[in-house]
């Protein structure tokens, strides 16, 4: 049957009419398959298909490609679309071309001498549909193909004022792919003076092609600023009779008003002319008039675009900093969007007023406005509108208001959504710092937030407040004293802890005259909470409790007592059992005088940038608002008695070395720092690293029996590791320390490990920023889906550039041995040795005899097995000594159950150790992991 002309391509209505009809995929496919079928046929068979049915068959192509389906052929037939005359067949043919035609294909060369005759054509119509195709396709071949064509289009003066908007987009679309496009010297002042067109669509399209250019050339197209002022200022004085075509709800022109505005942004000033910048200011004043009269309507329409060129406006006032007068008014306009009922516009002002804060001449306009602003954070329903008024009620703050605002932000911290506590702690805490004029105020608040938000608080904030208590003497008595008061509520957070700690170890003596916190009540009210805390807190009480020895020899036995116990039975942690033995031995050995110089106060620390600011900046770059008195944040100026004091002792270990990044120097002190004292690191890392750059670090072992710890430390970085796992899913966080005091830049973790091993175990890393501020710690997550069993773990490798010199790279091994995969499982002794005898084939099994790494301690040995992940099976084996486990490794393939048998020889002091699993490689690879570790 002949195609009836005109009658919309019945053909392909009643094919789509057919796909949506088909009840299962399936039948979908067949119905597609069947069109493609007939397609290619009349395509190869019929050579005399008109352009109506090359056309419909093409639009059914399109559509089939749309659905989700390959097309491999069908591109020359919209090449030859391209040719015809009509305008719905070359407009098909470009929209295929658009769409499916790949930029390496080999009919790019036609499509491109086709649209070259396109562009040619004196059919605006055909012009048009030739430069969309270009934007469309956008690519570098095509840039360099029209690279004359479009900007001869642009600034003709013959080309029609609809070809020449379609021209400006276009040329801007391909300037974003190839920035070399767009021609300089006199084509400069030509693109300018489209901003004087009649037409206002030619004017809106340029606006946006010349504000990219400014961007990247601002000198070169200067001239713009007196043109676009000049046009800003017809279109806020004429009314919106005058500009019928282009008001959009009695607004005249407000998308082409806020492109304009946009771009007189990208100077500052945004002109040296007087005349010039008189008549913009006048144009700002304009629009701030036209915001306080009564809406020529009430649709929200209109108010949308009213208030979109305001804002744009107020953008302007505050980018120029120079009007005061400009800058209150905008401050008093934004303040009576704070009680509008529009949650937008509330948002909005807030989002404004937070720049406004930051310009002396509107600061005091902003602070005017407090009481709305604390009853925004308080009141509102919207968490966003809730984190811009803390935003604001930061960037407002002054020595003024300080204490009010700090107090206000503690009390809504209570009942603060958990999105925002940690951004609002870190903001107390600047602010609280920053503003101190008695730092007895100062404790009180970081203990307030500890109380509060003990879980937000970061390590920055905590170590900040120690910082400031040794290098203040008149407040050392009364953070003792109040830290003491702190640590007796019944729920007290493991941050207060390590706070109490590390002031108690140092001042606690300074309020042992009274009897309510005598020597003895602070070593036990300390220690009542060691059971509850985590192995890095546990490590710094130890360190409390031998400076107490050193403060209070009183109580020098029931310190050695507790010494003794988690020296050996009482700790799984080697780390803890190696600093208990240690102190407990200088506790002996050392007399009184060495006792008093190891562990004599600290010496003040040096002024230095707080890193509290860096940590803010890091959470929420570009977001967190200038506080002019705070952008140069300093730590409190030490006082002379404490420089007296830190040059006395300076033959002691401290961590005020410049590589220090902040209290503890991210835990650690720095490789090369002097270590002449008895007593190295009181008060560092609980897991030390080693140092190294070359080749793959292996640290991982040290991770078979916990997740948590340092992974690798040298000079420049630290890598902390925390992970979790269950079944066959685990998820790490590796956290970042740059030790340095200048920022790592291009800092890339990227994984790496054998194309076979990573269809085993699946890895997914996030990315992070590239810098890596002085002082700062970032975090970043990966999961891990263990799919089969495995031997090699992946490795991370961190390359970064110090001070823009040679490319720094550290390959650290990731600690995801196969055990962390493991399921404990309960047995009793009939189980266990029925299931033993099961796996006793030769592929099954695994044994190593090997001598003890340190004299045998069976109870040290216990609890590494029970940290290894499987379940210490107690009275299964007849000899005591033998300890036995059972665990099931998961794996997305499969369930390997593994049963573990360690037989202790006193005499010997060795160790038999016997695996038993399903799986070969599991069990040699159980054995690996095990046998160095005992």
């Amino acid at each position: 049957m002949a195609p009836v002309r005109g009658d919309g391509m019945r053909g392909l209505a009643v094919f789509i009419s057919d796909i949506r009809n088909c009840k299962s995929k399936e039948a979908e496919i067949k119905r597609i398959n069947k069109e493609l079928a007939n397609i290619r046929s009349k395509f190869k068979g019929d050579k005399t298909l008109d352009g109506y049915q090359k056309k419909k068959y093409v639009c059914k192509l399109l559509f089939i490609f749309l659905l989700g389906h390959d097309i491999d052929f069908g591109q020359m037939e919209a090449v030859n679309l391209l040719s015809s005359n009509k305008y719905s067949e070359k407009q098909i043919g470009y929209l295929f071309i658009s769409v499916l035609v790949n930029t390496n294909s080999d009919l790019i060369k036609l499509i491109i001498q086709s649209i070259k005759n396109d562009l040619q054509s004196r059919n605006p119509i055909h012009v048009n549909l030739a430069l969309q195709c270009i934007a469309n396709i956008g690519s570098r071949d095509m840039a360099e193909a029209f690279s004359t064509e479009i900007p001869k289009l642009l600034v003709s003066g013959d080309t029609m004022d609809v070809v020449k908007q379609s021209a400006a987009l276009c040329l801007l679309r391909l300037y974003r792919t190839c920035p070399d496009i767009i021609p300089g010297g006199e084509w400069t002042t030509r693109i300018i003076h489209l901003l004087n067109d009649q037409h206002m669509g030619v004017v809106t399209a340029a606006t946006s092609l010349i504000d990219a250019l400014v961007k990247k050339n601002p000198d070169e197209y200067k001239g713009c600023v007196s043109l676009a002022v000049s046009r800003l200022s017809r279109i806020v004085t004429a009314s919106y009779t005058d500009l019928q075509d282009y008001t959009y709800y009695f607004v005249p022109a407000p998308w082409l008003s806020v492109k304009l505005l946009r771009l007189l942004q990208n100077y500052n000033p945004p002109t040296e002319d007087p005349g010039v910048r008189g008549r913009l200011n006048e144009c700002l004043e304009t629009i701030l008039n036209k915001a306080q009269e009564p809406p020529k309507s009430k649709k929200v329409q209109h108010s949308n675009a009213k208030n979109a060129v305001l804002f744009e406006a107020i953008n302007l006032i505050i980018h120029n900093d120079s009007e005061a007068n400009l800058l209150v008014r905008a401050c008093n306009q934004l303040g009576q969007f704070l009680s509008n009922r529009e949650t937008n516009l509330r948002y909005l002002a807030l989002e404004s007023m937070c720049h406004l804060a930051t310009s002396e001449f509107s600061h005091e306009a902003v602070k005017k406005h407090q009481e709305v602003v604390i009853l925004s954070m308080k009141m509102e329903k919207d968490v966003s509108v809730r984190q811009q008024a803390v935003d604001l009620l930061y960037a407002m703050c002054d020595r003024t208001n300080a204490e009010e605002i700090v107090q206000e932000m503690l009390n809504y911290l209570e009942t603060a959504d958990y999105s925002i506590r940690e951004e609002m702690v870190l903001k107390v805490a600047i602010l609280a710092e920053k503003y101190a004029t008695d730092f007895t105020w100062y404790v009180d608040v970081i203990l307030n937030l500890i109380r509060i938000a003990g879980d937000y608080v970061s390590e920055e904030v905590w170590y900040r407040v120690i910082q400031i208590v040794i290098n203040r003497e008149e407040v050392q008595g009364y953070a003792a004293k109040t830290v003491f008061e702190a640590l007796q509520a019944p729920a007290c957070h493991e941050n207060m802890v390590k706070v109490g700690g590390y002031i108690l170890g140092e001042f606690g003596n300074l309020i042992a005259g009274d009897s309510r916190s005598a020597p003895m009540v602070q070593f036990k009210l300390l220690h009542s909470k060691y059971h509850l805390c985590s192995s890095m807190t546990r490590a710094l009480l130890l360190s409390t409790y031998i400076k107490f020895i050193n403060l209070f020899p009183e109580i020098r036995s029931t310190i050695q007592d507790v010494f003794r116990q988690h020296s050996n039975l009482r700790s799984a942690d080697a780390e803890l059992q190696q600093r208990a033995s240690e102190y407990l031995q200088l506790s002996i050995v050392a007399s009184t005088d060495v006792l008093a110089t190891v562990l004599e106060e600290m010496p003040s620390f040096p002024e230095r940038e707080s890193s509290i600011l860096a940590v803010l900046k890091k959470k929420k770059p570009g977001r967190v608002p200038e506080n002019a008195e705070i952008r140069d944040n300093k730590s409190p100026v030490p006082n002379a008695h404490n420089n007296a004091h830190a040059a006395q002792t300076n033959h002691t270990v401290s961590l005020n070395s410049t590589a220090s990044s902040d209290l503890l120097g991210l835990s650690t002190p720095p490789a090369n720092q002097s270590q002449t004292g008895t007593l190295i690191d009181v008060l560092g890392d609980i897991y030390s690293a080693t140092n190294g750059t070359g080749n793959v670090i292996n640290n991982a072992k040290k991770f078979v029996f916990k997740n948590n710890g340092v992974l690798f430390e040298n000079d420049l970085l630290q890598i902390g590791v925390k992970s979790e796992f269950r079944q066959n899913l685990g998820r790490l966080g590796l956290y970042y320390g740059n030790k340095t005091q200048t920022a790592l830049q291009n800092f890339v973790p990227t994984l790496q490990w054998s194309a076979e091993d990573a269809l085993k175990l699946n890895v997914q890393i996030k990315a992070v920023e590239p810098t890596l501020e002085a002082g700062a710690q970032i975090q970043q997550l990966l999961t891990a889906e263990c799919i089969d069993n495995y031997s090699e773990a992946p490795s991370i490798v961190i390359s970064f550039r110090v001070n823009g010199g040679a490319p720094q790279k550290i390959t650290v091994l990731l600690p995801l041995t196969i055990n962390k995969f493991f399921e404990p499982t309960e047995m009793n002794a009939e189980s266990f040795f029925a299931r033993w005898k099961n796996l006793g084939g030769e592929q099954q099994r695994a044994q190593r005899v090997f001598k003890a790494q340190q004299p045998l301690d069976l109870p040290g040995a216990r609890n590494k097995l029970m940290g290894f992940g499987m379940q210490l099976l107690e009275g299964v084996d007849p000899n005591p000594d033998n300890m036995v486990c059972a665990g099931i490794i998961h794996t997305q393939a499969h369930k390997v159950g593994c049963l573990l048998r360690l037989e202790p020889n006193k005499q010997a002091q060795m160790f038999r150790l016997t695996i038993r699993s399903s799986l070969e490689n599991v069990t040699q690879e159980m054995c690996n992991l095990l046998v160095d570790q005992f």
